[in-house]
């Protein structure tokens, strides 16, 4: 049967937990080109009673690797189908391959299906299968293919490829074997990132490269899963001094495609003892982490040769992550691919969904079948790195207060606001917030620090209220231009006020909201999102006398806000204000009444005087400002 022409429902034979008798010395068998369709035909009429058949005619090199293969795997059995396949150069692969895979899929259309690759899942709904030679996966129609299927359901796309006929028999044969329980050994090696380490799995970072054998580390372990992670390109991962490699010695170059330094007979770049060769590691899955490490064949960058991919098909794992382009694989991806691996679920569907927040277009792509869990996890939400609207605003009001002129740079608030405005970059990166803290975690944190400067601020204004902070509106107002939109409003004295806003020119500039009534003056300044404030108090006040006063302070959030009172200097020595500042919690959904009393001495000049009532909340100063008399005390 050749399922690249075939349209009909494919029956699943039924699974089987080993090899059964008489498979020899594992679950591979390599066998004579002439002989592999009728060795195909005899594994699958009792799948698991005899070895998977791999051709190795001109193809000695994976010898090798099927002997590795068969002490990583302990038992064949048939996995679970994909909804439907499709064979690309189906006449360029061996008699026996297509039959092989015949049973990795319920349906098979023909290739020509792919003529349309973007409307195809229009017209065949389901997982797919896409089976062919590397030099047949091309930008059309495999892009197309991605980027339609990547943010749909899990495991929307599966490629089985190699180099020629050989690999890409040898890669569906391994779809068959599963491995034995002995075979655990989880490993993450960046030179990117400095990740926890979670309970269950190996990490190496840069310092292990130092002073660790990562060669041996690496090939000395049996692996059920490994990441490599760093910086190179289709041939090789840089880890430290050390190198995955992506040469196949034993494959001839093609003439007139670009190599490495190694291919025009110079040293590598890297110190050769420390080499890698990609397919002797053995492991069941493995990752290659960086950018461009599996590129479509007609955006390779050099001769298949030296092609890491190429390299890994043709080694022992029976699933090769690879990038199809550039990523900005990070601390958050480390994180979701241990945490799924932990689990056994699918990295390729992990690593993009973490990743949809960074860029549009898939990452990485899957060569191998999905395992089947018993038990799977929720296929994984695609990651949207959208940070606490409160960290976003906090850092804007740090970059204003220290980036701007208006503390000097001496001023006493400049150290613990650097100190905060380095902890909301890193919580604001995707490392950090994705990864490294749970966003309520940031919250929380941020909350005590808010805490603690507010209280801070509000204490420093209460000593000084000719503190440089309380100079803000007039700073950002020189810096800005005025919003056309004006509100009306209601002064606190009761007359009609008009409301409007001056937008800062500068990226350190914040926009300043003032209301102007022509009966007490500019009364109200407050930056966006801050609180808002309004004052209310008696027209005059008795010599000796107090002046209660009424702050309606509507918060910009639920959360504590710091309140206090000031008059002009000259009228301090007169005056005690009750309290001197106040915490209260504020809500954003009506005002709330804080009561100041002002105490006036005896011989206090009777005439007109003001108040300014101020209100700080996540290093935001809001002021209302109110007129009042002093008149003499009655005789």
């Amino acid at each position: 049967m050749n399922p690249a022409v075939s349209d009909q429902r494919h029956q699943q034979p039924s699974a089987v937990p080993g090899p059964g008798p008489g498979p020899g010395p594992g679950v591979f068998h390599p066998v004579a080109l002439d002989r592999y369709a009728d060795a195909v035909a005899e594994f699958l009429a009792a799948p698991g009673r005899t070895p998977v058949p791999v051709p190795v005619d001109g193809r000695a090199d994976l010898v090798p690797s099927v002997t590795a293969a068969n002490g990583l795997y302990e038992g064949l059995r048939v996995p679970a189908p994909l909804d439907l396949g499709v064979v690309l150069g189906a006449e360029e692969l061996p008699p026996g391959v297509a039959e092989l895979a015949a049973p990795l899929a319920r349906r098979w259309v023909d290739e020509k299906e792919l003529d349309d690759a973007a409307g195809f899942h229009d017209r065949h709904a389901g997982t797919l299968l896409v089976i062919g030679r590397y030099d047949s996966l091309n930008l059309s129609p495999v892009r197309s293919l991605l980027l339609s299927t990547y943010r749909g359901p899990a495991h929307a796309l599966t490629l089985l490829s190699g180099r020629d006929g050989a690999s890409v028999a040898w890669n569906v044969a391994k779809q068959y074997a599963f491995a034995g329980r002995d075979v655990d050994a989880l490993g993450l090696f960046t030179d990117t990132d400095r990740p926890p380490h979670l309970p269950g799995v190996q990490v190496f970072d840069d310092r292990d490269f130092e002073r660790a054998d990562i060669q041996g580390e690496v090939l000395g372990t049996r692996w059920r899963r490994v990441v490599f992670q760093g910086h190179g390109k289709d041939d090789s991962v840089n880890l430290g001094e050390f190198t995955i490699c992506g040469l196949n010695p034993a494959v001839p170059a093609v003439p007139g495609l670009l190599g490495p330094r190694c291919a025009y007979g110079l040293p590598c770049y890297k110190p050769e003892d420390k080499l890698i060769p990609l397919h002797r590691v053995e492991a069941v899955e493995v990752v290659l982490s960086a950018c461009n490490s599996g590129p479509l064949a007609d955006l390779a960058l050099y001769d298949p040769k030296y092609q890491l991919l190429l390299n890994a098909l043709d080694g022992p794992a029976r699933t090769v992550v690879s990038a199809v382009s550039v990523h900005d694989s990070d601390r958050p991806e480390n994180v979701a691919w241990m945490r799924t691996a932990l689990v056994g679920a699918d990295s390729v569907d992990t690593l993009n969904a973490s990743l949809a927040g960074s860029h549009p277009y898939p990452a990485f792509m899957r060569f191998g079948m999905p395992d089947e869990l018993e038990e799977a996890p929720p296929a994984p939400r695609p990651a949207d790195h959208r940070p606490d609207p409160l960290l976003l605003t906090t850092g804007r009001r740090l970059t204003a207060l220290l980036a701007s002129e208006l503390l000097p740079h001496n001023h006493a608030l400049r150290p613990r606001l650097t100190k905060l405005a380095r902890k909301v970059d890193l919580w604001a990166a995707r490392p950090t917030h994705l990864a490294d803290q749970s966003p309520g975690e940031i919250h929380a944190s941020l909350a005590a620090d808010l805490q603690s400067l507010d209280h801070t601020v509000a204490e420093q204004v209460a000593d000084n209220p000719e503190n440089e902070i309380m100079n803000y509106p007039a700073y950002f107002g020189d810096r800005s231009s005025l919003d056309p939109q004006v509100r009306e409003v209601t002064c606190h004295c009761g007359r009609p006020a008009q409301e409007f806003t001056r937008r800062g020119l500068l990226p350190y500039v914040l926009d300043t909201t003032c209301a102007v009534c022509m009966r007490c003056g500019d009364v109200t300044f407050r930056v966006p999102e801050a609180p808002a404030l309004l004052a209310y108090a008696d027209d005059e006040v008795e010599q000796g006398g107090v002046l209660e006063v009424r702050a309606a302070l509507t918060a910009s959030r639920p959360g504590p806000v710091r309140l206090g009172l000031f008059v002009p200097t000259y009228l301090r020595e007169d005056t005690v204000v009750e309290p001197r500042t106040v915490k209260v919690r504020g809500t954003a959904d009506h005002p709330r009444d804080v009561t100041f009393r002002v105490r006036f001495a005896a011989g206090t000049a009777p005439q007109a005087y003001y108040f300014t009532v101020f209100a700080v909340q996540d290093l935001a100063v809001s002021t209302a400002r109110r007129h009042f008399g002093v008149v003499p005390r009655d005789a």
